[in-house]
């Protein structure tokens, strides 16, 4: 007898264009459709399925993408570190903590999937231990999502592909305004002499003219440095720098309306390390740097901003090895969440279905 497995192409699909970008979709006989279906389909398990970020499709093909409206991309390079190695694994470890997130957000009061489509592509190919060509072939694969007018979410990997990123962004968008949540400014120009690292994307960024430096924030910096170069730097092209000791005494309402005063409308790209948050709450990191926000304390602040304007966002220095009971990698996934729900309850004041 022939044994046959059931494939659904993605150009051959019945679901409909809602329900195949969707994170999950009920059809008219209730049962949950979407990144969990097929013959061995464990419906709306969070335990069961292949891992995906938010259980969201993984398409065949790219043409898929002419229907979505976000594409995650892991980037799992590391080779950019300057301490504990291993967020080549944070892009995994984040998408299978992401099978806790639902589509509906009761505190932003918007549902994810009614407003956005979004596909998981999978990883960009990297080459362990060479930094120049990982950085080309990440900007390529993200490119090709950027190019479709497509807002690209990277999951990290170390804080080098936010480079990358940036490239691809900007090739689309121009230069774009930065909102940078991070422990560390990595604005440096050399780190152990070598120019791309993780400690080194925004300095690059900046030369290249991917950002707009007076319209761009860091925020959270803290910790020790080996001199007060790589601050003063920042603040000196224009970025605005928000220690974590002024940070953590600012309201949200307060932090949003700085923010504002600074993107001014410019298109925007987040990146968010997760060392922004104290090590109490983000143990999971290479470089961990104590006196951060708590995670409530950082979702206030995040869902006070508008990211209407969002056009990339990524999560990087994910590092599963140190993270006790994956909450590093929870935080981070929500991270991701709240920031895509942002962007949804933004094209739903603006009356978008």
């Amino acid at each position: 007898m022939e044994r046959r497995i059931r494939t659904d192409a993605i150009g051959e699909s019945p679901i409909t264009r809602k329900g195949l970008l969707n994170m999950r979709t009920q059809d008219a006989t209730g049962e949950i459709r979407g990144a969990t279906s097929g013959p061995l389909a464990g419906g709306d398990r969070s335990f069961s399925g292949i891992r995906t970020f938010l259980r969201l499709p993984h398409p065949a093909e790219l043409d898929v993408l002419s229907d979505a409206d976000f594409a995650v991309i892991g980037l799992p390079f590391d080779t950019g570190v300057s301490y504990r190695p291993g967020a080549r694994f944070g892009p995994s470890a984040l998408r299978d903590i992401s099978a806790l997130l639902r589509p509906y957000n009761p505190a932003l009061e918007v549902s994810l999937t009614e407003h956005l489509r979004g596909v998981d592509l999978g990883d960009a190919p990297v080459v362990a231990g060479n930094t120049s060509q990982s950085i080309a072939q990440m900007t390529d694969a993200i490119s090709r999502v950027t190019a479709r007018g497509v807002i690209p979410v990277g999951l990290g990997g170390d804080h080098t592909v936010s480079l990358p990123m940036l490239r691809a962004v900007a090739e689309h968008h121009g230069p774009v305004a930065l909102l940078h949540f991070d422990s560390h400014p990595d604005t440096w120009d050399t780190l152990y002499g070598e120019k791309y690292n993780h400690g080194t994307p925004f300095r690059r960024a900046i030369e290249e003219g991917l950002i707009l430096p007076g319209q761009s924030v860091q925020l959270g910096i803290r910790g020790t440095m080996l001199d007060a170069a790589v601050l003063r730097y920042s603040r000196e092209v224009g970025f605005s720098v928000i220690p974590a000791t002024a940070l953590l005494g600012m309201s949200p309402d307060q932090l949003a309306e700085r923010i504002s005063g600074v993107l001014r409308n410019a298109p925007v790209f987040m990146s968010f390390d997760v060392d922004f948050l104290d090590p109490a709450y983000a143990p999971g990191t290479g470089t961990p740097e104590i006196g951060g926000p708590s995670t409530a304390q950082a979702l206030g602040f995040l869902r006070a901003l508008d990211l209407s304007n969002l056009v990339g966002l990524d999560c990087v220095e994910v590092l599963p090895a140190h993270d006790n009971a994956q909450i590093t990698a929870l935080a981070g996934a929500t991270v991701v969440y709240e920031a895509l729900c942002l962007h949804a309850r933004s094209r739903l004041a603006a009356g978008e279905q």
